[in-house]
């Protein structure tokens, strides 16, 4: 009780003179004994709240920043799977379980890649009915996919603004999934045209999971954990090469070519069942995050987790065209794609027509090389993250160095594959090159929350569509080439690998950038403070329905738990920018209750006390009564 009196006492001096109005509101019942989460299974008691209903705290580090506190905020209700199992991973923060899930997400679709490619090279030595294709039916076939995955990425981003992105990207893999159980049928019938519908298919599905995942990070990702979290995530789409290459040709050969296609099929339904238990579009709808993460991930985010979605009529499309930086995670994007398909789609070809291997061997050697690239990406994260947390290097220097040095070396070691007679040299140099552009992954693929936030998914949509070019054009620049020379073709293709990822860094080191952009910043009508969720506080008097679309001046409030965030810049204005930081109000007031200033304004008669830490001269008559010593 003693704890309750100090709280009641804490209230009531914030709101001393401000108490006739805000009678006029009381807090919902939901928020005390309706849907509470996973506390209301725990004895009915909230985190932080002792077993008679008041707060009980270690320490007063514990208590709520403010009168309305996250202790205080409405908690999803329950689905009747979370009353037996948890929606949580043991010993990991929600934000770290989502990007593991769609590490694991992307793992699996860039698997599904992989299948193809197994399935030719078996055919290729049963003799099977597919592979009387012509080279034009077979391009097609390699290519068709990635028709579909260009059509839906910008359409991608503004459909992971406008719906959920979670709920976007897990019925993606999952349909996706679904349709790759009809490829080998597919297969069986001739001129292959059956095949490259289920593919494009395929593709119009994939094409919006890397959009959906820049929008999930758009509501998960503090500033300052942007790089680890997103390149965890796409990490899985290295690692599905690691994973899929072996695997599609170990199936391929005991089992038979539709072995890899039924197998990643089952897969991805599995793991849409795992996604759509664990993963939420934001940490409000989390039925079992911690309130400390909570608070962490809000405070960090600021208001930019919560201004209205961009639309079609609303996207700064001319000023965005005119951005050499929008252009340089373009023609990155393009140049790592070239590369990246190149391996995917004919890595196994080059091992076994120029040096021998089987198929089962090719497919586990040539994974080394993404393996390495796995590990490096999520490690290239942090370090990133690390220099620009630091103020070692800016973010810009950081993205810059990140991008170049990874393509840079990848296209030196690709010249050495090119000239390379042994397969160890080739090896070799394949494995360093790929591993060194896993730290460019840190570079351009997350830049599109550093120079527009707001924009992110509708860039990485455009970027990635204009990648996907790359993916369509190797097969036809390829096929030929291949067909005509299978053993002498490859120092042409690597040479040219090489040249097209010395322009990528060339450019991406002149024009890139790290900055927010001009643009990209907030409508003038979005210029305000959050105000609660809805049904956090009901309005018991008609007069004052519209009180809730004004807001006080923001008030900063403290994360005990996340000591780091102490060091990112405070600001009044909303702040979309790569570390930007604005502390929430979680209350909001308005109509009769009058605005105060968050600082009283400066005075310079001695009589008045000297604020330090302001650099201001406050009267402490002037002062509001929670701030009078």
């Amino acid at each position: 009780m003693k704890n309750l009196s100090a709280i009641k006492e804490k209230a009531t001096g914030v709101f001393s003179g401000l108490k006739p109005n805000m009678e006029k509101f009381e807090i919902s019942q939901s928020y005390h004994g309706g849907h509470g989460g996973y506390e209301e299974m725990e004895g009915g008691d909230r985190e932080g709240r002792g077993p008679g209903g008041g707060h009980a705290y270690d320490d007063d580090d514990d208590r709520p920043d403010s009168p309305a506190s996250f202790e205080e905020i409405e908690r999803p209700p329950l689905r009747k799977i979370d009353k037996y199992c948890k929606a949580e991973c043991p010993c990991m923060p929600a934000r770290y379980t989502i990007a593991t899930m769609a590490c694991v997400g992307f793992m699996i679709a860039f698997g599904m890649r992989c299948n193809m490619s197994a399935a030719k090279l078996k055919g290729e030595h049963n003799g099977t009915v597919f592979m009387n294709w012509t080279v034009a039916v077979e391009s097609h076939v390699d290519s068709s996919f990635f028709w579909g995955y260009l059509i839906t990425q910008i359409p991608g981003g503004f459909i992971a603004s406008k719906f959920p992105a979670n709920k976007i990207f897990g019925l993606s893999i999952v349909c996706s999934a679904t349709l790759h159980l009809f490829v080998p049928f597919a297969m069986t019938l001739m001129h292959g045209h059956v095949v490259i519908c289920v593919r494009v298919l395929q593709g119009l599905f994939e094409g919006v999971t890397y959009p959906a995942c820049h929008g999930i990070w758009r509501f998960w990702a503090p500033p300052m954990e942007r790089s680890r979290l997103a390149t965890l995530a796409f990490s899985g789409s290295y690692a599905g090469v690691v994973v899929g290459l072996p695997l599609s040709g170990l199936l391929a050969d005991a089992v038979g070519y539709q072995a890899p296609f039924y197998a990643y099929g089952v897969f991805g339904i599995i793991w849409y069942m795992f996604w759509i238990w664990l993963c939420f579009e934001n940490p409000r709808k989390h039925p079992a995050i911690s309130i400390p993460e909570l608070k962490y991930i809000e405070k960090s985010l600021g208001e930019s987790a919560h201004p209205s979605m961009p639309s079609l009529k609303t996207t700064p499309w001319r000023e965005m065209m005119r951005s050499m930086p929008v252009y340089a995670i373009i023609v990155a994007n393009f140049c790592r794609s070239w590369n990246f398909y190149l391996l995917v789609l004919f890595q196994s070809s080059f091992l076994k027509h120029k040096f021998g291997f089987k198929v089962e061997e090719a497919g586990f050697v040539g994974s080394l090389p993404h393996l390495i690239m796995t590990t490096i990406v999520p490690f290239g994260g942090m370090l990133a993250d690390h220099l620009r947390k630091n103020g070692i290097l800016s973010t810009t220097n950081v993205r810059k160095l990140f991008n170049c040095g990874g393509f840079g070396m990848e296209g030196l070691f690709f010249l050495f594959v090119a000239h390379s007679s042994t397969s160890t040299g080739a090896m070799f140099a394949l494995t360093c090159g790929v591993a060194f552009s896993g730290f460019a992954i840190s570079g351009y693929n997350v830049n599109h929350l550093d120079i527009a936030p707001r924009y992110a998914s509708i860039l990485m949509g455009l970027s990635n569509g204009i990648g996907t070019l790359a993916g369509i054009i190797v097969p036809y620049a390829l096929d030929g080439l291949i067909q005509a020379d299978p053993h002498g073709c490859w120092t042409t293709v690597f040479t040219l690998a090489a040249c097209v990822h010395l322009i990528g860094c060339t450019f991406y080191g002149i024009f890139a950038s790290g900055e927010l952009q001009p643009w990209a910043e907030p409508p003038p009508e979005e210029q305000q403070v959050w105000a609660p969720p809805a049904g956090a506080i009901t309005n018991t008097d008609p007069s004052q329905a519209g009180m809730m679309g004004n807001y006080m001046k923001e008030t900063s409030f403290g994360a005990p738990e996340y000591n780091e965030q102490s060091q990112m810049q405070q600001s009044n204005a909303i702040s979309y920018g790569a570390t930007g930081h604005v502390a929430n109000n979680p209350f909001a007031a308005g109509g009769a209750i009058a605005e105060e200033p968050a600082q009283p304004p400066a005075y310079q008669d001695n009589s008045y006390n000297y604020d330090y830490t302001q650099g201001q001269q406050q009267s402490t008559e002037q002062m509001p009564p929670y701030q009078q010593q």
